[in-house]
């Protein structure tokens, strides 16, 4: 694909960028073959998920409604071709496109071509290629693909052009896999929505009204239409596992420096303050393990030093023949979670209580507000100056949320060396403290939590330009926690089985960010979020992430719930 040449570089207006790129994301649309059609804006419910049965073929939805490790074996195998795959798998993400706005672009020829070469592969040698042999994998738009635009969401980036796909892209193309879409992001990367000058805002496919999260919220929007069923997403403050709870999914954010990250667009944010993490959103949650193993499997650490020499190990092996030990935490303590959020914790902690092979306890919260003013401060080491240079030089507007995060956020500061060492001692002060809590949750056979078991977030995916509080995800980012989000409960409905945990008569915020998230249940209720997902998390302690995977499957085996999203 050639550069974009309409560029600032080149004088072209952030507007004249911005539509230049969206023409060109429609023509990668276009190349879907057969073509999927256009909708006017009044013939677009508000919840789009029903619309792909009614556009695609049989085959197409049979193909795009199985999960990872189920395409696996039908690709080893020979029964479904990778051409046909990802074929099914083009047409799904250009309807997606159409209805949430997710893709910045497709990649039609790279993957028919990848696809022929998987195809002449398997027929030659008898043998697929790989572990993930002809899986199509989505790719958050800021980690590089090779000869591509790399703009991570600004303007004065468009022109930029990735010289070798990002390692974890190389990796899961050793194993075979199919890259394909290329998926929505905010400006900044630091939002948990997904909103640019140079896309436009990406929408909730559950409902339109609503945002899908961020900053993967592109990932989130394809998934949750299943134009992809096992995408890349990064985490810093919770934008793998924001987009996978605000739309139903499993999102994996592992413990950092394990999944490679060289060859992912940034601006300069937190450096070794705080770190962002790579990492996969799915239909199934076996589709994050599938993902997980087969880059670690490569020793991605022998290629990037900086990652930690640890393989990766087969989380079936936990929990052999003990209880699993989880803590519960309903409420942080700085913002109450809405009322569907707080039923869905409340009802599987009961009935976790009820299996003889879970140990439940509760666990409360330590200075959650402190967390946040650590994390905040650490964010933006330069005050933001790189971030606020590369908005400005395009001359393009700032986003809401962007300027929440940046200019209204009181913990921004430019540190000089001094005040960053007193920075990373308030972190790792609060790391200590908080391995001294999780130690002395021991029990009498000496054995500490396993996981602790908390929101995703306040509530379910809010209304566009509205989310503001990331606390019950930034939080484990500051400890470097692994945390794995998964679906709950029924979608928000009419609001009656709400009733039990509404807000009491005369409820007084505890917070500023308690009073925003307070009004805005008081604004819509139930009804405004119609059909929005019911998510939770669950976190353990640093490179616990095999672990984790194996506790989150007990758990929601135990409580009756499925380890797939329903298709």
């Amino acid at each position: 694909m050639a550069p974009a040449t309409v560029t600032i570089a080149n004088g072209a207006s952030w507007q004249e960028v911005a539509a230049d790129r969206q023409r060109h994301r429609d023509a990668t649309i276009a190349e879907v073959s057969p073509p999927v059609p256009d909708f006017q804006p009044q013939d677009i419910p508000a919840n789009v998920t029903d619309i792909p049965a009614k556009v695609l073929t049989e085959a197409e939805i049979a193909i795009t409604n199985t999960n990872a490790e189920d395409l696996v074996k039908k690709l080893a195998t020979g029964e479904w071709s990778a051409t046909a795959v990802a074929n099914a798998f083009l047409r799904r993400a250009a309807l997606a496109q159409k209805l949430t706005n997710c893709i910045t672009e497709l990649l039609p020829k790279r993957a028919l071509e990848r696809a022929a070469e998987l195809d002449k592969y398997l027929a030659t040698h008898g043998k697929p290629m790989g572990p993930l042999h002809g899986v199509p994998i989505s790719v958050k738009e800021h980690i590089g693909i090779k000869g591509e635009d790399l703009n991570a969401g600004y303007v004065a980036w468009v022109g930029r052009v990735a010289e070798d796909d990002a390692l974890v892209v190389q990796y899961l193309c050793e194993a075979g896999a199919v890259i394909y879409a290329r998926t929505t992001q905010p400006q900044s990367l630091m939002q948990i929505e997904t909103n640019t000058n140079l896309y436009g805002v990406t929408v909730n496919p559950r409902n339109t009204t609503l945002t899908p999260g961020g900053s993967s919220g592109g990932e989130g929007a394809l998934i949750g239409l299943r134009g992809s069923v096992l995408g890349i997403g990064t985490d810093i403050g919770g934008s793998i596992r924001n987009p996978a709870a605000l739309n139903g999914l499993f999102g994996f954010k592992p413990t950092t420096q394990r999944i490679p990250y060289a060859g992912w667009g940034v601006a300069r944010t937190s450096g070794e303050t705080v770190s962002g993490a790579v990492g996969p959103l799915s239909t199934s949650l076996e589709g994050l393990n599938l993902f997980t193993k087969a880059v670690l499997d490569q020793k991605p650490w022998l290629r990037q030093p900086s990652l930690v020499s640890m393989d990766w190990r087969d989380p079936a092996q936990f929990f052999p023949n003990r209880k699993l030990r989880v803590g519960v935490l309903y409420n942080d303590g700085v913002v109450r979670p809405h009322p569907p959020i707080l039923r869905a914790i409340t009802e599987l902690a009961e009935k976790l209580k009820g299996s003889p092979n879970i140990d439940v306890v509760e666990w409360k919260p330590w200075k959650h507000d402190l967390s946040w003013s650590i994390i905040a401060n650490i964010y933006f080491c330069d005050g933001g100056a790189d971030v606020k240079a590369t908005i400005e030089a395009s001359g393009e507007p700032w986003r809401p949320l962007t300027n929440f995060i940046l200019n209204d956020n009181p913990h921004v500061k430019e540190h000089s060396i001094s005040t960053l060492w007193d920075a990373m001692d308030a972190r790792d002060a609060y790391r200590d403290k908080y391995a001294q809590l999780w130690n002395e949750t021991a029990d009498g056979n000496n054995a500490p939590l396993d996981i602790i078991l908390c929101p995703a977030g306040p509530g379910v995916a809010p209304k566009i330009d509205q989310s503001k509080y990331w606390g019950y995800t930034s939080h484990w980012n500051l400890l470097d926690y692994p945390g794995v989000v998964f679906p709950v409960a029924d979608a928000v409905g009419a609001g009656e089985r709400e009733a039990p945990f509404e807000y009491p008569e005369g409820y007084q915020p505890v917070s500023e960010s308690d009073k925003l998230v307070y009004e805005q249940w008081k604004e819509h209720g139930a009804k405004g979020y119609k059909d929005a997902p019911i998510s939770l998390q669950a976190v353990a302690r640093r490179f616990d992430d095999e672990k984790l995977l194996r506790a989150v499957q007990i758990l929601l085996e135990e409580a009756g719930l499925p380890v797939t999203v329903p298709a």
